[in-house]
This record gives structure tokens, sequence and C-alpha cells, in this order.
């Protein structure tokens, strides 16, 4: 069986991988249309499948209140703890050195300024930090930026670097190819100019936006030399968007509400833990699976799986209980607000484009641990599969179904149906109310920027989440999958973001 395996990804590399890359996103499509004509053909069967799907929706739901709030509770422990103290008691602390990599394309000169006084501002020292900001070569001001960023900040740490990433040939523009081409510059300035150790050193994928705890460093600096295999492993912070929380339009604040809190709970969720936006990792490792790929434009998830897999399944992901905070896309008017954050989520719904490389892998790499790649690809294909799906069963199936078979809604579950179904949903307000607290914790003072009654009135924001989920969350995703399926390629697109 692995020899036929064998032989068909490498008799037809390309058949294999187009056939695999379609698979999810008609599995998505098979599932939104099943209660159009599932209704006619096997309503009752259907009936127990939207039953179903609810049941899952509520442990989901109460699944995150949990999670969310056990890492609420560890964040704020975790912010208490003075780090640098902690880790300067540690052998080897005074090696440890920090790469941080801040890919930029068009983000004003403000974002970048601010960016880097949060780093000037860690506890743990900053001249052992190299910073290196990866402008895009085609960009017309990157040179004029790089020169204000210089005399501001040319001082502040252990090197502040600038690298203009050309357009290459069969590279995609966007994060992973900006990101590969300044970590090898990094590799020649660094470990074999200035003969900086590889052994203790860390590399951290930055996006402009992001405001890093104090400590972030310093935890970071002790997670590193704690562990048993530090050049196994990445690090992962709770991002959360509260940069601009009261900024953004309602539509927008409501998905960036959940997306933080479940970025936060999967902290706490073992496995379910794989690197996302902004992320560290060993530079050794990094170095020795050949830096990021730079024909995709998802990165984050796709460094993960390529380390795990070549590594043979030894590569983990440890959680820092601290908050990155970013920003929500906003734009200079309400519309072009929506339509960012519509493009957005239409960039990160195509990481389903990616599953076909981790099927493949999980088909023909067999030394790492069976169960463990399984759990792995399987969450990530499931969470892409139903991303577009969620917004169609949970809203509208149970009364679509009575509505295209009036004979069936006269039966006893067709009757009772959307009472049942409704009833399933309401129970997932306790979540709710829940993550609400938590929500309300973890946004702390420093980004409370709003009067005490707009925030007491934003529970009510909530009654948008239907509109929300389906314009800036389902819509975005199910055209993602269509465009993969037909064979057009997403091309990258900036999210604008201003104060």
């Amino acid at each position: 069986m692995n020899s036929l395996i064998d032989t068909f990804f490498s008799r037809y590399p390309r058949k294999s991988i187009r056939l695999l890359e379609i698979l999810p996103p008609l599995l998505s499509l098979f599932l939104i249309s099943m209660p159009f004509w599932g209704s006619i053909f096997f309503p009752v069967q259907l009936a127990y499948f939207i039953i179903f799907f609810d049941m899952y929706w509520l442990y989901k739901s109460l699944n995150l209140a949990v999670c969310s709030f056990i890492a609420a509770r560890k964040i704020k422990e975790a912010e208490n703890v003075d780090w640098l103290a902690k880790a300067e008691k540690l052998s080897n602390y005074s090696k440890m050195h920090h790469v941080v990599i801040i890919p930029t394309y068009q983000e004003s000169i403000e974002k970048l300024c601010e960016t880097l006084e949060n780093f000037r501002m860690q506890t743990f020292p900053p001249k052992r930090l190299f910073v290196f900001v990866g402008f895009e070569e085609r960009e017309k001001k990157a040179t004029e930026k790089a020169k204000i960023l210089e005399k501001e900040y040319g001082k502040e740490f252990g090197g502040l670097y600038f690298t203009f990433h050309p357009d290459l040939p069969n590279e995609i523009k966007g994060k992973s190819s900006n990101q590969a081409y300044a970590a090898r510059v990094a590799e020649k300035i660094l470990i074999e100019g200035k003969g900086i150790s590889e052994e203790f050193l860390t590399v951290s994928s930055v996006d402009a936006d992001c405001i890093f705890d104090r400590q972030f460093f310093a935890y970071l600096s002790h997670e590193f030399l704690m562990s048993a295999a530090p050049h196994l492993k990445f690090w992962q912070s709770a991002n959360v968007n509260y940069n601009n929380f009261w900024k953004v339009p309602s539509f927008i604040r409501v998905i960036a509400f959940f997306g933080s809190l479940w970025r936060a709970s999967l902290l706490v969720q073992g496995l379910r833990l794989i690197p996302n936006s902004t992320y560290s990792l060993s530079f050794k490792l990094l170095k020795e699976i050949d830096y990021w790929d730079t024909d995709v434009i998802p990165e984050d998830y796709r460094i993960f799986f390529k380390a795990f897999f070549l590594k043979n399944g030894q590569v983990s992901v440890d959680p820092i209980f601290l908050k990155t905070s970013m920003d929500s896309p906003k734009s200079q008017t309400y519309v072009k607000s929506l339509m960012n954050k519509y493009h957005q989520e239409r960039r990160w719904s195509w990481g389903i484009s990616d599953d076909a490389v981790y099927l493949k892998w999980w088909l023909t790499v067999r030394e790492e641990p069976f169960f463990k790649k399984t759990y792995l690809v399987g969450n990530v294909l499931l969470d892409h599969i139903l991303w577009p799906v969620n917004w169609y069963i949970i809203t509208i199936s149970a009364n679509l179904i009575v509505i295209l078979n009036p004979v069936f809604s006269r039966t006893s579950l067709g009757h009772s149906l959307p009472q049942l179904s409704g009833f399933i949903l309401t129970l997932c307000l306790f979540a709710l109310f829940v993550l609400i607290y938590v929500d309300f914790d973890l946004r702390s003072k420093r980004y409370a920027k709003a009067s005490k009654f707009r925030q007491f009135i934003f529970p009510l924001e909530f009654v948008l989440m239907p509109v929300a989920g389906f314009f800036l969350s389902s819509l975005p995703a199910l055209i993602s999958h269509v465009q993969l399926i037909v064979g057009k390629r997403l091309e990258y697109k900036v999210t604008e973001k201003i104060d």
C-alpha cells in the first residue's frame, strides 16, 4: 500500500497535489449544499445531522469558554512574574540573543516606529535584540522609511538592519518570501559575520502592527533555556486584536472578539496550538529546514508542518502566556474598513491551499508518530473545511429543511427540529457570557480606550454576529474555496491598518 502511494505521487506529482487540493473545498461545498437537496432526498438523516452539528457547536462554544478562561488566568499569573530575574539565574543566559523579522509593505512610518519602540521597552536587554525590517524593493518609499528608522532607533538595539526583498522569479509576493529573504541576510550578518551562536538564538516572525508584552523576550529566553530540546520548538503567545478594538466598525469588532479569545484558548489545548501570525522558533531549526518557503502565501502553519515532518514529528509548540496585541483592519472609511477585513479573511482562509501538502506529507512521511500527525493534520483540515460551512448549518439549515419539504415538516421530528435546534444553540449563550467576562478581563485597563457606558453596552453588538459572520468570515472563505477548486491562485493583498 505504501509503495502504491509513493508511486502515485512520484509518477503524477502535479495531478496528485491538484487532486488533494480540491478534495477539502469540495467537501465544504458538499456540506453547504446538503440542506438544499438533502431536504428532499433524506430529510430524516439530514435532521439528525443538523442536531448532531448543533451539539458539536455547543461543545465547541463551551470548550472555547472554558479554555479561554483558563488561558486568561494563566496570562494574568504570568504577567506578574519577573521573567528577566528568572532567566538571569539560568546557565547560558548571557549567550541568549533574539532575531526579530518584521516583513512590511506600505506600512506607515508611525506604525513601524510604534513597533520598534515596543522592542526598545522590553525588559530583556535591547542590545541583545537584532531587528530586521524587511521592506519590499518595489515599495517606493522604503529607502526613505529606512533612513528615518535608522536615525531614530539605529543605536537602540544590538543591530537594526533593513532588507529590500526583490521580486524574484518563481516566488509569490508576500510575507513568507519576504521573511525568507531577511532570514538569509540575518544568517550572513549575525552567524557568519559576527559569530553569534545559533545554539542560543531565536527568530521571531513579527507583523508590523504587533505590540508585545514588555516581558516577552525575557519569558522567551527563560522558556528556551529551560527546554530540554529548544531546537525542536516553536513558541506562541496569545495574539489578540486589541490595539484599535474600539476604533473599528462593530462588525469587525465582534469578529475580533471571538478571534482573540479563540487564539488565547489555544494556549491551553496542547496539540491544537499551532503557530499563527506572530511566533518564535530556534534560528538553528529555521536554518535546518531551509527557512520559509517562497512560493506560498500562508506561512505560519506551513513553516510548522514543514519542520514537523522534516524532523520526524519531534517538533512541538510551547505556549507563552502573554498577550501580543495587533490591529484589526481599519481604513479611511467605514466601507473600506469592512472591505479590508473581507480581504484579510480571504487571505487567511486561503490556508486551505496548503492542506494538499499536509495530506501528502501525512501519507508519505512515516517516521513520525501516527496519532500525533493524524491529530494535527486532521484538526487543520477540519477547521478549514468547516470555516465556510458553520454559518449555513447553524443559522439556516434547520428552517430550510422545513421550508423545502413541507411533508416532512408535518412529522414529529420535522415539526420539532427548528425548536430543538434553537434550544441547543441558545445554550451557547452561557458560553458567550463567560467569553464576555474573559474578554473584558484580558483587555484590562491597557486597552480600555472607551467610556464605561460604551463598554457596558458592547454585548448588544453581538446581534450583528449573524451578518458579520456571513460577510466577514463564511463568504470570503467560501470564495477562497471555490477559487481553489477552479485553479485560480490568490493574489496577496496587504491589509490596510491605520490609527
